[in-house]
């Protein structure tokens, strides 16, 4: 029932659980994403901002299919996926995950499940089996959008800034802090519709291997387990993450938390509707930084931010290295 060399209804099962776990997992440990900025300043309580957060991820995760079909079809070929590799991958990813939630590191739950992948692919096949042409193009993706968010955060906190430089602080803030929960429910509904594909991706990927379906398509069922095992760790929340992302790297008041999410709804969901998997942290934190930078740039704490970038470039080796480690102690 459970050879590791071939596919089962048992083995199925199992990935399936250990996926819903790092979906799980992936919920509290990005729950910050979308409502710290939004927390921070006071537009919402915590207990509303899980909601809304909890809510918009699940309706977002059930909102498409282009990026599982990117982490389903791009990083190894379906021969080479065996149900011990994917296992491998998932305890790299929720090791990684796990690490550094419990150290508040704002890191990427995307790089640590391609990072899995690409370890136990490795581990049982070598480097050969990994297309490295759909890994580099993904991982274009995970880096350039930090970028982007960077970019356009700095530009639209500035076009704001013009746009109300004669407009009283007071005003300004009180009507931004009700605009938050609007950027809040968007940020919330952008990160569902990336990061829950991830997780219906390699299911699917199961479900072609062990014959189960004929080919790469998201079963609706799929569909809603991810959104559910997402929106629940969501409810759990991440507070740890909450306070470095919404109140270490600068100030924040709220049109500068308008400025973050808004941009960051907007990089992530585009990314999302062109089948790129991105990194919602990445996304976000780069967001606020550009924000942050256009309204003061000795304003920003740039050891908490040169903190994350290291966390951005070691996670894919890191969680490949764990999955590898597994995969070895796994097959004896």
């Amino acid at each position: 029932m459970f050879n590791p060399d071939i596919f089962s209804t048992g083995w199925v099962v199992l990935i399936v659980f250990a996926v819903l776990i790092f979906d799980y997992i992936n919920g509290f440990h990005d729950t910050a994403n979308a409502i710290a900025t939004s927390v921070s300043t006071k537009a919402v309580s915590p207990r509303n901002a899980i909601l809304i957060a909890a809510t918009f991820n699940f309706l977002g995760a059930i909102s498409g299919t282009a990026v599982a079909a990117t982490i389903g079809k791009n990083i190894v070929a379906e021969a080479d996926v065996v149900p011990l590799v994917i296992v491998a991958a998932i305890i790299g990813a929720i090791f990684w995950n796990l690490f550094t939630w419990y150290f508040g590191i704002p890191s990427s739950s995307s790089h640590a499940l391609i990072g899995g992948l690409v370890g136990a692919v490795i581990a049982r096949h070598g480097t050969g089996a990994v297309i490295w042409d759909g890994v580099l193009r993904i991982v274009v993706g995970l880096v350039t959008s930090p970028v982007i968010g960077l970019v356009i955060g700095s530009i639209i906190m500035t076009i704001l800034f013009w746009m109300f430089r004669k407009s009283s602080p007071v005003r300004i803030n009180l009507r931004f802090r009700s605009l938050q929960v609007i950027t809040a429910c968007m940020a919330s509904f952008a990160h569902g519709s990336n990061d829950a594909q991830k997780s219906m991706g390699i299911i699917t990927m199961s479900l072609v291997g062990a014959g189960m379906i004929d080919s790469f398509v998201v079963l609706p069922w799929v569909k809603v387990i991810c959104a559910a095992a997402m929106c629940a760790g969501t409810a759990f929340g991440g507070w740890r993450i909450i306070r470095t992302m919404g109140g270490k790297i600068f100030r924040i008041e709220p049109i500068n938390g308008f400025a973050a999410d808004f941009t960051s709804a907007t990089v992530i969901y585009g990314a999302s509707l062109l089948g790129i998997p991105v990194s919602t942290t990445h996304v976000v934190s780069s967001s606020i930084m550009g924000v942050g930078a256009a309204k003061r740039i000795k304003g920003v704490r740039w050891n908490i931010a040169r903190q994350i970038v290291v966390a951005w470039f070691v996670t894919i080796p890191s969680a490949a290295l764990v999955a590898f480690i597994f995969y070895r102690l796994l097959n004896g």
